[in-house]
């Protein structure tokens, strides 16, 4: 590259680098009856929704500040310039621990489909999707369901957990263009395509 595309590439970085880290530098608020536990990398987050834990990258700290409207998480990097890409994600995921055992994640997938049903039993999702046998997914054990009529609430106190568990459910059974037929999202657009017309003498 030439030293004119370096010295433009650094001006830019420099002008718009500000904007880069909205997140990673907004603090994150302990609600009451939340407490947090940091010990190196390590944060243990408790709350009436459970216990969560996380283990920072190293190129980021995270601190707890006391202000005139509570305690708060701080989450810094060693280097503003280079550790921006991780800041955002960073504080990010403490703020879903701090949300995850107050208040918890919820996924909601709509079964559609003549024929097609499920119920649970136990901690296990039976399901008939179409096939020549019933198809049976086991839930995490953080992760807890309630079936009414085709919808599927899935609840848990961890983002991640809850998202890869609906995630998992619907590629059973993805929602196919013509019908609709399949899980889908609650709040999924599904694009439809029109089927062939019949041809006519």
């Amino acid at each position: 590259m030439k030293q004119e595309s370096v010295d433009l590439v650094e001006k830019l970085f420099a002008k718009y680098s500000k904007y880069m880290s909205r997140i990673g530098k907004k603090s994150v608020k302990i609600p009451d009856g939340v407490t947090v536990d940091i010990k190196g990398q390590d944060i243990t987050v408790k709350g009436p929704k459970g216990e969560l834990s996380l283990r920072l990258h190293p190129r980021t700290k995270i601190t707890e500040e006391s202000t005139d409207e509570g305690k708060q998480l701080v989450v810094s990097v060693l280097d503003d310039k280079q550790d921006k890409a991780i800041w955002g994600t960073m504080r990010a995921l403490v703020a879903n621990l701090v949300e995850g055992v107050t208040v918890g994640f919820t996924k909601k997938l709509e079964l559609n489909g003549v024929g097609f049903r499920m119920n649970l039993q136990g901690s296990t999702l039976v399901m008939a999707l179409g096939f020549s046998h019933e198809v049976r997914y086991e839930l995490p054990k953080d992760v807890t369901a309630t079936v009414e009529a085709n919808v599927l609430t899935l609840t848990s106190s961890d983002a991640q957990s809850v998202g890869q568990t609906a995630a998992e459910i619907r590629s059973l059974k993805k929602p196919e263009p013509y019908k609709g037929k399949g899980f889908r999202y609650s709040d999924e657009f599904v694009r439809r395509k029109v089927g062939k017309a019949a041809k006519t003498d």
